[in-house]
């Protein structure tokens, strides 16, 4: 073990070269220039489904989302589901396996840390944890808050907005937010650093996607949420003095140029999805700018009854309208334009009756189809002996999918065992559709159309980026393209560490690779599963649930 080594890793959610190589080249980021200019940079390879929830889990713990659990923002039990949170990761993070070995961390923000587990040090949880979260030690935040001030997980007004509503706030008033939000991280982490001296340190900051998300194309806005973010890297660095740096993305995030394809209308005109219109029918977990805006309290039906027909009336008017909206591309002017109330008013789709369906689309960011299984599902209506050859009838349809330029939508579609591998992969969608160059994003929406124009015309994409620089690493090394799976492992070298054996990835070129050993598992624990209301209307309003 190299006790005197000191590694930081740096989390940067959606960084990629193709956003930070401009800041760069104009000396905007001299801090994390320095990092990727003195050592070794390349872009790091994502998962799939590459999104937060699912893919810093596997950064931090060097395993597929099948071996840790956490496939995205949402953990289902049949047709119901809940917030996903740390109770489902099965596997032991990086600071866990530190402790085990004797070392210290501290982390702050990291996603999906809320509940934290017992280890030696400290963590402060970050992304679709409460806001208020609980920390270890406990009572951690209340500290933070006393030696700096404020200290938020999220925005003061975020969970009271929508993406459609961020349209109409200033760009300059969410930058103050963003930035203030940006030094809370980098300040509690130096507090943090002073108190508890760790040997290893994690500091996220999460601004990189969400400006990107609520101010898609704003380049002037990402480039102050950049250099907000490199100030407080330098920050970082000069209060942890690491040996060794680190820094890592989840995915990339850039422009996607072609149209959304809406799965589970495809798959309704096929035959395989049903569907219901009344305002008790199934949950709708779809991306989602119409069902999110219902005003504060207000439900889906006001009472139990049916819907009077002027109701069914009005409501089929409004869908009817809002296709031929979307068919002439005035979505967005609409949404700038018309009263919330009266959107609230359309908001009436179809949706997906997913009890008496044969497969579906559960949720746009976990890019499959979720066969509605016999034996498996509640409700299942496909037996067992149909399951593949129901499985393969899909795949060979939805790969032959043409956008209306007539090219492909997907450059691959594949059962999950070609993706996942580990005890969870049952919690996985049975089919995973892989997006052409991720150009075309597959919505699970039900609209009318199969296609439309995109709903967030900038989104994840495969590729976001790593660095690294300092003691224990040659630069002179390519470090080719690494996937975010190799980050665990090359930590663990780092410090001197074996690396733990049910990890996937391998150690950086340039990192000189340690054996492997077993590590314990983490103990299974009840959940107090406690993220609140407010994080899933935050979610809401991103678009992800």
């Amino acid at each position: 073990m190299n006790a005197d080594r000191r590694v930081l890793l740096v989390g940067l959610d959606a960084g990629c070269l193709e956003v930070m190589q401009p800041m760069f080249d104009d000396g905007l980021l001299p801090n994390l220039q320095e990092i990727f200019e003195s050592g070794g940079s390349a872009p790091l390879e994502s998962q799939v489904p590459q999104w937060t929830p699912s893919a810093w889990p596997s950064l931090y713990t060097g395993v597929n989302p099948a071996k840790h659990g956490v496939f995205g923002f949402l953990t289902y039990d049949g047709y119901d589901w809940r917030i996903s949170d740390a109770t489902d990761i099965a596997e032991s993070t990086l600071w866990e396996l530190l402790s085990e070995r004797g070392l210290r961390s501290v982390v702050v923000n990291a996603p999906v840390t809320h509940p934290p587990r017992e280890f030696d040090g400290a963590l402060i949880p970050g992304y679709i944890g409460p806001e208020d979260p609980a920390t270890h030690p406990p009572g951690l935040l209340a500290d933070v808050r006393e030696a700096i001030g404020e200290y938020r997980v999220y925005g003061e007004d975020e969970f009271n907005r929508t993406t459609s509503d961020a349209e109409r706030v200033p760009a300059s008033v969410r930058a103050d937010e963003y930035k203030r939000l940006i030094r809370s991280r980098g300040e509690a982490f130096v507090y943090l650093t002073e108190r508890f001296d760790p040997d290893f340190g994690f500091v996220e900051f999460q601004r990189t996607d969400t400006a990107v998300h609520d101010f898609p194309g704003d380049l002037d806005l990402l480039r102050e949420v950049y250099r907000a973010t490199d100030e407080q890297v330098g920050r970082a660095v000069e209060a942890f003095d690491p040996d060794v740096v680190l820094v890592a993305s989840d995915h990339g995030i850039g422009p996607y140029e072609d149209v959304e394809f809406r799965v589970n209308e495809f798959l309704s005109r096929a035959g395989y999805v049903e569907t219901v219109r009344d305002k008790e029918g199934s949950p709708s977990w779809i991306p989602l700018w119409k069902q999110d805006l219902k005003a504060p309290g207000e439900s889906a039906s006001e009472s139990g009854s049916d819907p009077s027909v002027v109701d069914r009336v009005r409501d089929r008017t409004l869908t009817t309208a809002a296709n031929t909206v979307e068919r002439l591309g005035l979505t967005s002017v609409v949404k700038r334009l018309v009263p919330q109330q009266a959107l609230r008013a359309a908001d009436v789709p179809a949706r997906v009756d997913f009890e008496n369906s044969r497969a579906y689309m559960r949720t746009s960011n976990e890019l499959g189809i979720r066969i509605n299984l016999a034996g498996r599902e509640p409700a299942g209506v496909v037996s067992p002996d149909e399951y593949e050859s129901l499985r393969l009838e899909l795949i060979e349809k939805l790969s032959t999918v043409r956008t209306p330029d007539g090219d492909p939508v997907f450059d691959a579609v594949v059962p999950r065992e070609a993706v996942f591998e580990g005890p969870f992969i049952e919690a996985a969608p049975d089919i995973m559709l892989l997006p052409r160059d991720f150009e075309t994003f597959p919505e699970a929406e039900l609209r009318g159309d199969l296609f439309g124009p995109m709903y967030e015309p900038w989104n994840h994409k495969p590729y976001g980026v790593v660095a690294i620089a300092g003691d224990g690493f040659d630069p002179t090394a390519s470090l080719g393209t690494p996937h975010l799976l190799d980050i665990a492992p090359t930590v663990l070298s780092l410090l001197g560490l074996p690396r733990s054996d049910r990890m996937e990835g391998t150690v950086l070129p340039g990192v000189t690779p340690t054996a492997e050993a077993t590590y314990e598992r983490p103990v299974d624990r009840d959940s107090a599963r406690d993220v609140g209301d407010d994080v899933e209307s935050r979610l809401q309003g991103l678009g992800y649930l």
